[in-house]
Order: C-alpha cells, then structure tokens, then sequence
C-alpha cells in the first residue's frame, strides 16, 4: 500500500519550488522592468520637460521604446518565449496587453498631472509603478506562462 506521506511531501515541496520560482521570475520582472522604466520615463522626460513637447503624445511614444525593450529583455532573462505561441503572436500578443498598459499608463498620468497638478516626474513614476503589476501578470498568465529558471 503506498504512504501517502511521500505524496504529500512531494506536493508540498511542489507548491514550495513553485513559489520560489515566481518569487525568482518577479524579481527578474522588476529589474527588467526597471530598466524599461528607466528607458521609459529618460525618454519621456527629455522630450516632454526639457523640449516641451506634449506629454500624453510623449507618454505614448516613450512607452512604445520601452515596450520593446521589455519584451527583449524578458525573453531574455524572464520568460521563457515561444512555448505557448508562435513568435509572431507572441510579439502581438505583447504590444496587446501593452496596449491596456499603454492606456492606464496615459489615463493614470493624465489625472495625476490635471486634476492632482503632479510635477511631470512625479506623475510619470506613479503611472509607471501602477502599470508595473499589470504588465507583469498579464505576461506571466496570458502570453509566456513559464518562468526562466
């Protein structure tokens, strides 16, 4: 009769392992992600600030540079590309859930620097932490689904 204390055991240490390696992935997201940030708001303060260009226009086109950049990065280091999707679809796939972060980011950005009268970086840093979370879960459950090890 077989011990059901192994089996147990085993999904336990399971949940663990697997709890670790989101853990692991998160960090390597927020790395990744910072480095698209820094890309991110660089871009969007040296056009927006410093050459008075419009932000939301700026915030668009920033966060498309620093979409590409975190998508390079995460299949780099983060995810693990192509399992779920074919390259194409996965690219598309991206600039999708990118798109609803792109949105947020913008609204976000809009009530900050209009109704609460934010200083633009100010602004930028608090619609770039709030559209960290999104862009990280909905890439680890919509797109790549496994982490890099």
């Amino acid at each position: 009769m077989p011990s059901t204390a192994s089996s147990s055991t085993t999904s336990s240490a399971d949940r663990r392992g697997r709890a670790r390696q989101f853990a692991r992935g998160l960090a390597r997201y927020f790395v990744v992600g910072g480095l698209a940030a820094i890309i991110d708001i660089g871009l969007f303060m040296l056009l927006a600030k410093h050459l008075a260009m419009p932000y939301l226009r700026v915030a668009v086109a920033s966060f498309v540079v620093a979409t590409l950049a975190n998508y390079w990065l995460s299949i780099r280091f983060v995810f693990v590309s192509g399992q779920r999707f074919r390259r194409r679809w996965e690219i598309a796939l991206v600039f999708a859930v990118s798109l609803v972060g792109l949105a947020f980011n913008a609204a976000m950005l809009w009530i900050c620097v209009e109704l609460w009268r934010f200083d633009l970086l100010l602004a930028k840093l608090t619609a770039t932490g709030a559209v960290f979370f999104w862009n990280f879960l909905a890439r680890r459950v919509l797109i790549f689904g496994a982490l890099q090890r």
